[in-house]
């Protein structure tokens, strides 16, 4: 176990834009953390005069959004909302991806015929259209916008998942398994999910990365959740007095810019770390 981990990190630990992404994401993550710390008031109090801009005002150093409110607080707290829509969202297209990539790798035949031709239905719909319809139905707020992040995201995880379980499911050790008389659910869990995993975890980092940039995009068309401060919803509302305060949208979308660059970077270092013999290749 020590061996493996000294492994992975040493393979890790080559990719330098990993391991920047990896020290950005953790500062990201101390900035969720420690954000009641840091301020005494929240991210939707009104603080101050509105549209104070960057460097104007010591106690707000990167000013004020159209009602007097904190933009540097916005970022902080945002950071929790952009980062668990993100989480969670990846966790639901996980579950569902997995699952039916998994019971179509593994079977074959019909079952693998009807469960990629019904993840093919959701491949023709524009997943970004999707979401606006889901979301528009179902009134803006950050359970529906999760569930619909999670249900457009599910399809390309489904597709890798498969090519795993396809070339997996007749191994030997899996043979051996059958052999004992091990069930089919036992085997696709304890024995072919476990060597499949490595790809996932990389897919999912990216699928992160994705959802929080979906999010952003329903918030800039209106369809954020209004009772909540996002990285998306301050670019939604800043879009609103663009010429005048451009900061507001400037700022947020920094940092998703960063965000997704180092979620990105941690990805590519975890498939290197994860994949070494592909790496050689």
């Amino acid at each position: 176990m020590i061996n493996t981990i000294r492994e992975f990190w040493f393979q890790f630990s080559q990719h330098r834009g990993a391991v920047v992404g990896a020290i950005v994401i953790v500062m990201i993550l101390l900035m969720a953390a420690c954000a009641d710390l840091v301020f005494d008031h929240g991210p939707l109090d009104l603080v101050a005069k509105p549209f104070l801009h960057p460097g104007e005002n010591f106690q707000h150093p990167l000013g004020t959004d159209s009602l007097g409110r904190d933009v540097l607080a916005g970022i902080f707290f945002g950071t929790r909302v952009s980062l668990l829509i993100g989480l969670i969202a990846t966790i639901i297209a996980t579950t569902a991806g997995v699952t039916i990539g998994a019971f179509s790798g593994y079977y074959g035949g019909r079952i693998d015929d009807g469960l990629m031709r019904f993840t093919e239905i959701f491949q023709t719909i524009p997943a970004f259209l999707l979401m606006i319809i889901i979301v528009a139905i179902f009134q803006p707020s950050i359970k529906v916008i999760v569930i619909a992040i999670g249900l457009t995201a599910w399809p390309d995880i489904a597709r890798l998942v498969r090519s795993e379980f396809v070339s997996l499911r007749d191994r030997e050790f899996v043979e051996a398994a059958r052999g004992i008389g091990m069930r089919d659910i036992r085997i696709i869990c304890t024995q072919v999910l476990p060597n499949a995993i490595a790809p996932i975890v990389v897919m999912g980092s990216f699928v992160v990365a994705r959802s929080i940039l979906n999010e952003s995009g329903l918030a800039f068309l209106g369809l954020g959740d209004p009772n909540v401060m996002s990285w998306g919803s301050m670019i939604g509302r800043g879009r609103e007095v663009m010429r005048i305060a451009e900061y507001l949208s400037i700022i947020p979308g920094v940092a998703i810019f960063l965000t997704v660059v180092a979620l990105n970077m941690l990805g590519d270092g975890l498939n290197d770390a994860l994949n070494p013999r592909q790496k050689k290749r």
